[in-house]
């Protein structure tokens, strides 16, 4: 991972990496190919009946959430407990939070704890550097607003990869409420940078302006995602738009425009979404629950995804592969696990 710069840039000769993931934009191609390789690797882990691996143990991971969460929240904690590390969470319902606590002051009472990460998600644009500036902690962005999500993002190629093989020229269709989410700003940037194509289909009054500057083309008809490989739903977003705003005529209408049928998705496509699905609205629970869905897939995705992420902040050693010894499900012979681009482990 490496500072702020433009996406999939290069990192200068000499330059180190930071200390968080905030968001897509501090990834090069090297650090997305490294993260995806090493959660391939470790996904190797999910079909034995010993899943743990030693690697984190006594690291304090802390799961920071002022936001609803599912699939989020829960693979970051099985996460960081997969890689035996302690856990934390803390949402702000219930918290000190609901006695007008602010941000900042919360993550100075955490750092007391000495948390080796904290996994932060909020409804406000830069909530993630707050607490960055505040701790000591390795920081990872989970989510702040309609901003960035940069491990959904990375979760995304992982799942478009393992399909196809490839990243390189893969031509996805994002498909509707483009302009209140974060989940797409964030996978546009990540497939600039591994070469992929992207189309944005939606209505005008859901896909910002301008925003082919991005690197993306756009389209407001449904018969952009045809041409294809990956038909990547999303949701509306009504809890980001303001009381009153009118950006779809009613959910019916936007259903017959943009709704994700089966007619809609020829063979060969795959279709994603990054949940939780509204059935019946943006897409048809005939094709979410046909075999070219891949939901989830992402979801298990995400725990590997995640799982690497932090694995790459705590562990990262120089370029090479270590060997990652893991006992078989009778724990009397040994395999090996390689993982790219890290410290050498041995797991007793």
């Amino acid at each position: 991972m490496s500072e702020q710069r433009a996406g999939g840039s290069p990192r200068p000769p000499g330059e180190t990496a930071p200390r968080h993931l905030l968001a897509v934009s501090d990834l090069t191609r090297d650090d997305v190919e490294r993260i995806l390789d090493t959660a391939r690797a470790l996904s190797r882990t999910l079909d034995r009946e010993v899943k743990k691996l030693p690697t984190l143990r006594g690291r304090l991971v802390v799961n920071m959430f002022y936001e609803s969460s599912t699939r989020t929240l829960s693979s970051f904690d099985l996460a960081a407990k997969r890689l035996s590390a302690d856990t934390m969470s803390l949402r702000s319902s219930g918290s000190s939070v609901d006695k007008g606590e602010s941000l900042r002051d919360t993550a100075l009472t955490l750092a007391a704890y000495d948390p080796d990460v904290i996994v932060v998600r909020h409804p406000h644009i830069g909530a993630p550097q707050v607490v960055a500036a505040a701790t000591d902690a390795h920081v990872v962005n989970a989510g702040d607003g309609k901003h960035q999500h940069p491990t959904q993002a990375l979760l995304d190629l992982y799942t478009i990869r393992e399909a196809f093989d490839r990243l390189d020229g893969v031509h996805v269709a994002i498909v509707g409420d483009v302009l209140h989410s974060r989940v797409a700003r964030s996978l546009i940037e990540a497939l600039a940078i591994v070469g992929a194509r992207v189309t944005l289909v939606g209505p005008p009054t859901l896909v910002p302006w301008e925003i082919e500057e991005m690197g993306c083309s756009v389209s407001h008809e449904i018969g952009a995602i045809a041409d294809a490989d990956v038909v990547y739903v999303l949701r509306m977003q009504r809890e980001r738009m303001l009381p009153g705003s009118a950006f779809v005529p009613s959910l019916r209408e936007y259903t017959t425009l943009y709704g994700i049928t089966p007619d809609r998705v020829r063979a060969g496509q795959v279709v994603m979404h990054p949940g939780p699905m509204n059935r019946g609205v943006e897409i048809d629970p005939r094709v979410a629950d046909s075999p070219a869905a891949l939901v989830t897939t992402q979801v298990r995705a995400g725990l590997v995804v995640r799982m690497a992420v932090l694995y790459d902040l705590l562990t990262r050693g120089p370029a090479g592969t270590s060997r990652v010894r893991l006992a078989d499900p009778g724990g009397t012979a040994w395999n090996d696990l390689a993982i790219p681009a890290a410290p050498p482990l041995e797991v007793a």
